[in-house]
């Protein structure tokens, strides 16, 4: 190598990483600029490839207006998700409010340590020692555990700003959707635009299963534990239910990873006749739990046989998986990738190679 070719190497070389370098900084930088969106743009994604369907025939029906018909469905979505959170959590500050209007005229009596619990062994000593200082000097007591007692306040304080957070990410999921839905033409064009560039040939295919699966998956999972935690909380609300969004929002959750909801609303249909006098009115609030948790097993085969065949458990891994990475939303988001992840996996691992035409197969 002569002295010009390798000054010219050396060159190319420097000018080859300082644009690598340059293009990563970018990368980078974007990424943490949009780091917090990513969520909610993939909701979004989902949320509008779900119900493109519905939007397009609405559409039809009035004219073609597309945008139109995008906008309300964003309206009429962000009104339904702000009325119950409203009315939800107008519940629970209203159960509360004897909480802390009585809180200070409380007279705490701590009785008498059962016979035998200072005799057990390991154990015996200390609970005996707390249960002394408790019925003595509570205050005492509870400074021994302040930093305790700070860590659960301050778990208590997240999971209630995750909720605002889920809600917040919930609309700006919703507003991303119904841009996508007024340009789906536009928006579809791109999205095949990149999935060729990774699939080639195989692109139609690849969007075909992951536009079913996402249909299936939100109808068949998400949409039937949103209608049973709506159903849930309608009837707990009826009762007059304390905390009735929180115990909702449970339903959702059980719901959605594939546990049956009655986990919840049994616990809260024995308070009901525990704390109700009309007896009849008890009775048709756990009939109601019961059908309300038994409703899966009418409404899954009908919106999940629209789509692939995915086992629960590929749901459940998903949505406990994304609930731990990214919160409530993770819950329905993880769902959903890991059902598409498992549907292109399984067509990809079921794919029958074409066999090779030999010569004399022509003659």
């Amino acid at each position: 190598m002569t002295n010009n070719e390798k000054r010219t190497f050396e060159k190319i070389a420097i000018e080859s990483a300082i644009k690598i370098v340059a293009v990563a900084a970018l990368v980078i930088w974007t990424y943490q600029i949009i780091h917090p969106f990513i969520m909610p743009v993939i909701w979004g994604i989902i949320i509008a490839i779900a119900v493109d369907p519905f939007i397009a025939r609405c559409a039809n029906a009035l004219g073609g207006r597309r945008k139109l018909v995008s906008i309300l469905f964003a309206i009429i979505i962000i009104v339904a998700l702000i009325v119950p959170v409203v009315m939800l959590s107008s519940s629970s500050i209203k159960a509360l409010q004897p909480l802390v209007k009585n809180m200070g005229q409380w007279h705490i009596v701590i009785p008498p340590l059962p016979s035998g619990v200072e005799n057990l062994p390991v154990v015996g000593h200390h609970i005996s020692k707390l249960w002394s200082l408790a019925s003595t000097n509570l205050g005492e007591l509870l400074k021994q555990f302040e930093p305790q007692i700070k860590i659960a306040a301050g778990y208590i304080l997240g999971l209630v700003g995750g909720g605002v957070k889920a809600v917040f990410m919930f609309l700006i999921a919703i507003i991303i959707a119904s841009a996508l839905l007024a340009t789906a033409e536009k928006s579809t064009a791109a999205m095949q635009k990149v999935v060729r560039r990774f699939a080639g040939a195989k692109a139609e295919e690849i969007n075909c299963l992951a536009t079913s699966t996402i249909r299936a998956v939100m109808l068949g999972v998400v949409g039937v534990a949103i209608i049973q935690s709506v159903l849930a909380a309608a009837g707990m609300l009826a009762v007059d239910v304390p905390f009735a969004g929180v115990w909702a929002v449970l339903v959702l959750v059980c719901a959605v990873i594939q546990l049956p909801p009655i986990l919840v609303l049994g616990p809260v249909a024995a308070w009901v006749f525990l704390e109700m006098d009309n007896t009849t009115v008890a009775v048709i609030f756990l009939i109601w739990c019961i059908l309300v948790s038994m409703s899966d097993s009418l409404l899954k085969p009908i919106f999940m046989g629209r789509g692939a065949d995915i086992p629960m458990l590929v749901i459940l891994l998903g949505a406990l998986g994304g609930m731990m990475l990214s919160g409530i939303i993770g819950l329905f988001i993880g769902a959903v990738v890991t059902a598409i992840s498992y549907t292109l996996f399984m067509a990809w691992v079921n794919e029958v190679d074409e066999p090779e035409e030999k010569p004399g197969d022509l003659a």
